[in-house]
Protein backbone atom coordinates (compact mmCIF):
# COMPACT_ATOMS: atom_id res chain seq x y z
CA UNK A 1 0.00 0.00 0.00
CA UNK A 2 1.02 3.61 -0.60
CA UNK A 3 2.14 5.50 2.05
CA UNK A 4 0.40 8.83 3.17
CA UNK A 5 2.33 11.96 3.13
CA UNK A 6 2.32 12.13 6.95
CA UNK A 7 3.95 8.65 6.71
CA UNK A 8 6.61 9.69 4.16
CA UNK A 9 7.59 12.49 6.74
CA UNK A 10 7.71 10.54 9.74
CA UNK A 11 9.73 7.99 7.71
CA UNK A 12 12.18 10.87 6.50
CA UNK A 13 12.92 11.99 10.10
CA UNK A 14 13.09 8.52 11.59
CA UNK A 15 15.82 7.97 8.66
CA UNK A 16 17.97 10.09 11.12
CA UNK A 17 17.99 6.99 13.54
CA UNK A 18 18.01 4.66 11.54
CA UNK A 19 20.33 5.44 8.73
CA UNK A 20 17.80 4.05 6.06
CA UNK A 21 18.22 6.13 2.45
CA UNK A 22 15.22 5.03 1.14
CA UNK A 23 12.76 8.33 2.59
CA UNK A 24 15.52 10.61 0.73
CA UNK A 25 13.46 9.52 -2.28
CA UNK A 26 9.82 11.54 -0.70
CA UNK A 27 12.24 14.54 -1.44
CA UNK A 28 11.64 15.79 -5.11
CA UNK A 29 15.07 16.03 -6.20
CA UNK A 30 15.00 18.49 -8.62
CA UNK A 31 12.64 21.60 -6.31
CA UNK A 32 13.12 21.20 -2.43
CA UNK A 33 12.72 24.74 -1.23
CA UNK A 34 14.28 25.60 2.22
CA UNK A 35 13.22 28.18 4.38
CA UNK A 36 15.69 26.67 7.52
CA UNK A 37 17.94 29.94 6.96
CA UNK A 38 20.90 28.01 8.72
CA UNK A 39 20.75 25.45 6.07
CA UNK A 40 21.59 25.88 2.23
CA UNK A 41 18.69 25.21 -0.18
CA UNK A 42 17.61 22.40 -2.50
CA UNK A 43 18.47 18.33 -2.02
CA UNK A 44 22.05 19.44 -1.83
CA UNK A 45 21.76 21.74 1.28
CA UNK A 46 20.22 19.32 3.10
CA UNK A 47 23.08 16.65 2.08
CA UNK A 48 25.78 19.00 3.50
CA UNK A 49 23.85 19.43 7.01
CA UNK A 50 23.79 15.15 6.99
CA UNK A 51 27.30 15.16 5.80
CA UNK A 52 28.62 17.31 8.81
CA UNK A 53 26.61 15.50 11.06
CA UNK A 54 28.55 14.70 14.98
CA UNK A 55 30.08 10.96 14.75
CA UNK A 56 26.83 10.07 16.56
CA UNK A 57 24.87 11.35 14.26
CA UNK A 58 21.16 12.87 14.34
CA UNK A 59 18.02 11.85 16.59
CA UNK A 60 14.31 12.73 16.24
CA UNK A 61 11.57 11.32 18.00
CA UNK A 62 8.34 12.01 16.40
CA UNK A 63 5.64 13.19 19.38
CA UNK A 64 2.58 14.39 16.88
CA UNK A 65 2.52 14.48 13.13
CA UNK A 66 -0.69 15.87 11.20
CA UNK A 67 -1.51 16.82 7.79
CA UNK A 68 -3.68 19.54 6.26
CA UNK A 69 -4.02 18.94 2.40
CA UNK A 70 -0.37 19.01 0.88
CA UNK A 71 0.97 20.15 4.10
CA UNK A 72 2.47 17.56 6.89
CA UNK A 73 3.41 19.73 10.10
CA UNK A 74 5.18 17.69 13.14
CA UNK A 75 6.86 18.63 16.84
CA UNK A 76 9.84 16.77 17.22
CA UNK A 77 12.21 15.88 19.77
CA UNK A 78 15.69 16.12 18.09
CA UNK A 79 19.46 15.52 18.95
CA UNK A 80 20.25 18.35 15.94
CA UNK A 81 23.88 19.61 17.35
CA UNK A 82 22.23 19.36 21.34
CA UNK A 83 18.77 18.66 22.46
CA UNK A 84 16.32 20.71 20.37
CA UNK A 85 12.40 20.94 20.34
CA UNK A 86 11.18 21.70 16.36
CA UNK A 87 8.36 21.97 14.29
CA UNK A 88 8.40 21.05 11.01
CA UNK A 89 6.38 22.07 7.75
CA UNK A 90 6.59 19.95 4.41
CA UNK A 91 4.47 21.04 1.37
CA UNK A 92 4.09 18.32 -1.15
CA UNK A 93 3.74 18.74 -4.64
CA UNK A 94 2.41 15.18 -6.72
CA UNK A 95 3.52 13.01 -3.88
CA UNK A 96 7.07 14.01 -3.09
CA UNK A 97 8.10 17.14 -0.86
CA UNK A 98 9.27 20.42 -2.48
CA UNK A 99 9.25 22.93 0.67
CA UNK A 100 10.20 22.90 4.13
CA UNK A 101 9.91 25.13 6.90
CA UNK A 102 10.89 24.69 10.27
CA UNK A 103 11.36 26.72 14.01
CA UNK A 104 13.63 24.91 16.46
CA UNK A 105 14.68 25.82 20.09
CA UNK A 106 17.18 24.54 22.96
CA UNK A 107 15.03 21.78 25.44
CA UNK A 108 13.87 23.37 28.41
CA UNK A 109 13.67 22.61 31.90
CA UNK A 110 9.26 22.11 33.07
CA UNK A 111 7.40 25.06 32.93
CA UNK A 112 6.04 26.51 36.29
CA UNK A 113 2.99 23.96 36.23
CA UNK A 114 5.54 21.22 35.99
CA UNK A 115 4.88 20.47 32.01
CA UNK A 116 7.70 19.90 28.90
CA UNK A 117 7.92 21.22 25.81
CA UNK A 118 6.79 18.09 24.24
CA UNK A 119 4.31 16.30 26.83
CA UNK A 120 0.36 16.10 27.08
CA UNK A 121 -2.26 15.21 24.29
CA UNK A 122 -1.59 13.72 21.31
CA UNK A 123 -5.08 11.95 20.16
CA UNK A 124 -6.48 13.83 17.21
CA UNK A 125 -10.13 14.17 17.56
CA UNK A 126 -12.78 16.13 15.59
CA UNK A 127 -11.53 16.14 12.11
CA UNK A 128 -14.98 17.49 11.14
CA UNK A 129 -13.75 20.63 13.07
CA UNK A 130 -10.79 21.28 10.94
CA UNK A 131 -11.76 24.77 9.23
CA UNK A 132 -13.92 25.51 12.19
CA UNK A 133 -10.89 25.16 14.66
CA UNK A 134 -8.24 27.09 12.36
CA UNK A 135 -10.70 30.17 11.66
CA UNK A 136 -11.07 30.08 15.25
CA UNK A 137 -7.48 30.13 16.48
CA UNK A 138 -6.21 32.70 13.87
CA UNK A 139 -9.41 34.87 15.39
CA UNK A 140 -7.98 34.45 18.75
CA UNK A 141 -4.18 35.66 17.16
CA UNK A 142 -5.53 38.58 15.11
CA UNK A 143 -7.60 39.65 17.68
CA UNK A 144 -4.89 38.88 21.29
CA UNK A 145 -1.59 39.07 19.76
CA UNK A 146 -1.70 40.89 16.64
CA UNK A 147 -4.24 43.85 17.44
CA UNK A 148 -3.81 43.21 21.26
CA UNK A 149 -6.73 43.23 22.37
CA UNK A 150 -6.77 42.09 25.65
CA UNK A 151 -10.04 42.75 27.26
CA UNK A 152 -11.53 39.93 24.94
CA UNK A 153 -8.74 37.17 26.01
CA UNK A 154 -11.45 35.48 28.17
CA UNK A 155 -13.48 34.88 25.10
CA UNK A 156 -11.19 32.40 23.97
CA UNK A 157 -10.65 30.24 26.73
CA UNK A 158 -12.97 28.27 29.37
CA UNK A 159 -12.45 29.91 32.72
CA UNK A 160 -8.57 29.12 33.68
CA UNK A 161 -8.55 25.54 32.10
CA UNK A 162 -5.92 25.99 29.98
CA UNK A 163 -2.82 23.96 29.40
CA UNK A 164 0.45 25.61 28.80
CA UNK A 165 3.79 24.08 28.18
CA UNK A 166 5.83 27.47 27.37
CA UNK A 167 9.13 26.62 29.44
CA UNK A 168 8.67 30.11 31.07
CA UNK A 169 5.08 30.34 31.60
CA UNK A 170 2.48 28.65 33.93
CA UNK A 171 -0.84 27.19 33.22
CA UNK A 172 -4.27 28.87 32.98
CA UNK A 173 -4.87 32.79 32.00
CA UNK A 174 -3.28 33.21 35.60
CA UNK A 175 -0.18 31.74 34.53
CA UNK A 176 -0.46 33.73 31.04
CA UNK A 177 -0.84 37.09 33.01
CA UNK A 178 1.83 36.55 35.33
CA UNK A 179 3.93 35.94 32.47
CA UNK A 180 3.27 39.07 30.51
CA UNK A 181 3.50 41.09 33.91
CA UNK A 182 7.10 39.84 34.22
CA UNK A 183 8.04 40.71 30.75
CA UNK A 184 6.66 43.70 31.23
CA UNK A 185 8.46 44.42 34.51
CA UNK A 186 11.84 43.87 32.63
CA UNK A 187 10.80 45.75 29.82
CA UNK A 188 10.96 42.86 27.35
CA UNK A 189 7.70 43.31 24.46
CA UNK A 190 6.43 40.05 22.27
CA UNK A 191 5.00 41.28 19.02
CA UNK A 192 3.11 39.21 16.94
CA UNK A 193 2.83 41.58 13.92
CA UNK A 194 2.07 38.97 10.66
CA UNK A 195 0.09 35.31 10.51
CA UNK A 196 1.47 33.46 7.22
CA UNK A 197 0.00 30.10 7.58
CA UNK A 198 -2.78 28.37 9.96
CA UNK A 199 -2.75 24.96 9.72
CA UNK A 200 -4.59 22.10 11.51
CA UNK A 201 -6.20 18.42 11.39
CA UNK A 202 -9.10 18.24 13.98
CA UNK A 203 -8.56 19.53 17.51
CA UNK A 204 -5.06 20.50 17.03
CA UNK A 205 -4.14 23.64 14.63
CA UNK A 206 -0.59 25.33 14.12
CA UNK A 207 0.29 28.93 13.04
CA UNK A 208 3.73 30.33 11.99
CA UNK A 209 3.41 33.84 12.57
CA UNK A 210 5.91 37.10 12.45
CA UNK A 211 6.77 39.32 14.68
CA UNK A 212 9.68 40.82 17.46
CA UNK A 213 10.33 39.40 20.70
CA UNK A 214 12.61 41.72 22.68
CA UNK A 215 13.12 43.83 19.92
CA UNK A 216 14.67 41.04 18.05
CA UNK A 217 12.87 39.80 14.46
CA UNK A 218 11.24 36.26 15.83
CA UNK A 219 9.22 33.78 14.30
CA UNK A 220 6.74 32.10 16.35
CA UNK A 221 5.02 28.59 15.82
CA UNK A 222 2.38 27.82 18.26
CA UNK A 223 0.52 24.88 18.41
CA UNK A 224 -2.82 24.86 19.99
CA UNK A 225 -5.13 22.24 21.20
CA UNK A 226 -8.97 23.37 20.71
CA UNK A 227 -11.62 21.66 23.01
CA UNK A 228 -15.36 22.02 23.01
CA UNK A 229 -14.63 25.33 20.63
CA UNK A 230 -11.99 26.71 23.49
CA UNK A 231 -8.32 26.88 23.37
CA UNK A 232 -7.80 23.89 26.08
CA UNK A 233 -3.72 23.11 25.11
CA UNK A 234 -0.70 25.13 24.13
CA UNK A 235 2.83 24.24 23.19
CA UNK A 236 5.28 26.76 21.02
CA UNK A 237 8.97 27.40 19.70
CA UNK A 238 9.83 30.62 19.13
CA UNK A 239 13.20 31.41 16.98
CA UNK A 240 15.09 34.74 15.96
CA UNK A 241 15.01 34.86 12.53
CA UNK A 242 18.77 35.14 11.06
CA UNK A 243 19.94 38.26 10.02
CA UNK A 244 20.66 38.53 5.95
CA UNK A 245 24.37 38.41 6.21
CA UNK A 246 24.41 34.93 7.58
CA UNK A 247 21.33 33.20 6.15
CA UNK A 248 22.48 29.92 3.76
CA UNK A 249 19.64 30.47 1.08
CA UNK A 250 17.25 33.29 0.44
CA UNK A 251 14.08 32.12 -0.34
CA UNK A 252 12.92 33.75 3.32
CA UNK A 253 11.84 32.52 6.58
CA UNK A 254 8.02 32.18 5.92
Amino acid sequence: MALTNKEKVVALLNSFNTGDKTPISYINPNKYIQHNLAVGDGLEGFGEVIKNAPPQGFKANVVRAFQDGDFVFTQTEYDFFGPKIGFDVFRFENDLIVEHWDNLIEVMPPNPSGHTQIDGSVGITDKEKTEVNKAFVKEFLETILVNGQMDKLANYFDGDNYIQHNPSIGDGLSGLGAAIKAMAENGIKMEYHKIHNVLGEGNFVLTMSEGKFADKPTSYYDLFRVENGKIAEHWDVMETILPEAERKNQNGKF
